[in-house]
């Protein structure tokens, strides 16, 4: 096996209801975990991402001080520790075989930019499990799914964006998001659930 699937920030702050919820959070979270209930040992890596914010700083300006602009600046939101920063309900994490917490005091949209509490960085573990190929799952379409896609490829992946396990902040911006994937190399197409 030479495959791993990303599951990337389903987390109750992006999911319906919370600080930066999505439309269609939870119904990514439950799909990802149909899609883990029938191909988890297809993978050699299980890999989910959480952001993991500082609760006493601005994370280097990622929370907005005053209004945001949704950009580059965020209202507050994942802080370690609080129920807005754990898996939506719908994630079964059962088959996960790395977490990964990114942000930690700073912005951080891919993947590729978060840890495991072991210190392990998302490109080392590729390297060592010797995986080629990357599914990519999760929220949001057109930020933290965009670039850890963007990631993989610079990485020399093959990614497979699994389109009906995404959800976007919006929908103009998640479908540029995808555009840009397929430009740039990956492989857009529906799960095999």
């Amino acid at each position: 096996m030479t495959r791993a699937l990303f599951i990337v920030d389903v987390q109750n702050d992006f999911t319906e209801g919370g600080a930066l919820g999505v439309a269609g959070g939870d119904a990514v979270a439950a799909g990802i975990s149909r899609h883990l209930a029938a191909h988890a040992g297809e993978y050699a890596l299980v890999i989910a991402s959480r952001d993991w914010h500082d609760a006493d700083n601005d994370n280097g300006g990622h929370f907005a001080d005053g209004d945001p602009d949704f950009v580059d600046t965020w209202p507050v939101h994942c802080v370690a520790g609080t129920p807005g920063a754990e898996y939506d309900p719908g994630l079964d994490t059962t088959a996960v075989t790395h977490h990964v917490k990114k942000g930690q005091g700073r912005p951080a949209y891919s993947l590729f930019e978060g840890v495991t509490d072991a210190g392990e960085t998302v490109g080392d573990l590729l390297t060592a499990f010797g995986v080629v190929d990357v599914d990519v799952t999760g929220i949001a379409t057109d930020y933290c799914v965009r670039a850890s896609a963007l990631d993989a490829l610079e990485h020399g992946r093959h990614v497979r964006v699994l389109t009906d396990l995404v959800a976007g902040v919006a929908p103009a911006s998640s479908e540029s998001a995808l555009a840009e994937l397929a430009h740039a190399g990956a492989d857009l197409q529906e799960s095999t659930r």
